[in-house]
């Protein structure tokens, strides 16, 4: 139970990664500000988080079965919370998609916008009515940088992060009515054990449907650049866990907050031409044209982010 004075913060997705580093960090703040409701699907997955967390465990960190898939599982949570009072909710859960598109199915594709678009909506309607009428709470949603800019053999997840952001772009401004900010955080390319696994599947499996061609494009091809891209560029769970935390701690927080100022040139770009042309074709160069020169290409956006863009980011320095 929260103590007086401490908010009340309620993280879903902590079994890894993300998730168990903003909670880790929250509930060992130096002055004690915060009361953490850690949540995962599956509790028998709490052993790194317990480790992690230590004397916090059972102090300012408590555990909570949670499935934002599910509305039972989400009601109950938050009904097992003191007058269902959440000053803030960070919606972390999530899961990845990638390869070619012939080769995923509907299934998988709806299990990807079941979890990340439709189980942040779910803990939102949740939560919200009880901020209103408080006039007080923040939201906090783990977006992507690729809720922003469309990547290559990502298109299911990067939809349903682009999902994400047209939703809680519209939400945001009634909230606002009620005193409620709404916050994005838009990382990158981020190093935890989910993503490099994922990597090395999906170099090894096989693509029914797709045509030769397109599955020597994605394994010959992007596999090899992204995992320049994650070199270069790719920041770590705990990077993202202090962002979030000067987000919440902001007393006039931003709606976006990229992580990485290395991303603010390709996002930049972006909305330089309203055509779309320079992204896309942009893009299209730096896989198929210059793919072994991505090293240099990667040096050159280091080059590109000057101060005017760090500005528009949330460093975790």
């Amino acid at each position: 139970m929260a103590s007086s004075g401490q908010k009340v913060v309620l993280i879903t997705g902590c079994s890894s990664g993300i998730g168990l580093r903003i909670a880790v960090l929250l509930a060992k703040d130096e002055k004690k500000r915060y009361h953490v409701i850690a949540t995962m699907r599956d509790l028998k997955k709490k052993d790194k988080l317990v480790e992690a967390a230590g004397d916090a465990f059972g102090q300012t960190l408590t555990l909570q079965p949670l499935d934002v898939c599910s509305d039972q599982s989400v009601k109950e949570c938050v009904n097992s919370v003191k007058d269902r009072h959440i000053d803030i909710l960070i919606n972390n859960a999530g899961i990845g998609l990638l390869g070619p598109i012939e080769s995923i199915s509907m299934e998988e594709m709806k299990k990807v916008f079941e979890t990340n678009f439709f189980g942040m909506v779910r803990m939102i309607k949740e939560v919200v009515p009880d901020m209103k009428k408080r006039r007080s709470g923040h939201i906090v949603v783990m977006s992507s940088v690729m809720g922003l800019q469309g990547v290559v053999f990502n298109d299911v997840y990067t939809a349903s992060k682009f999902a994400v952001e047209g939703f809680c772009e519209s939400l945001a401004v009634q909230l606002l009515k009620f005193n409620v900010n709404m916050s994005l955080i838009e990382p990158g390319p981020v190093h935890t054990e989910f993503e490099m696994k994922m990597m090395e599947d999906v170099a090894k499996m096989e693509y029914p449907g797709a045509d030769t061609d397109t599955i020597r494009y994605f394994k010959d091809v992007y596999i090899p650049s992204s995992m320049d891209i994650f070199e270069a560029m790719g920041q770590t769970p705990e990077d993202i866990a202090k962002c979030t935390k000067k987000v919440i701690e902001s007393t006039r927080p931003r709606f976006r907050n990229l992580t990485n100022s290395l991303y603010t040139p390709i996002v930049a770009m972006k909305y330089a031409d309203e055509t779309g042309g320079l992204s896309v074709h942009t893009f299209y160069n730096l896989l198929f044209n210059f793919g072994p020169l991505m090293h240099i290409s990667m040096t050159i956006l280091k080059y590109l982010t000057c101060s005017c863009f760090s500005r528009r980011t949330i460093s975790p320095n």
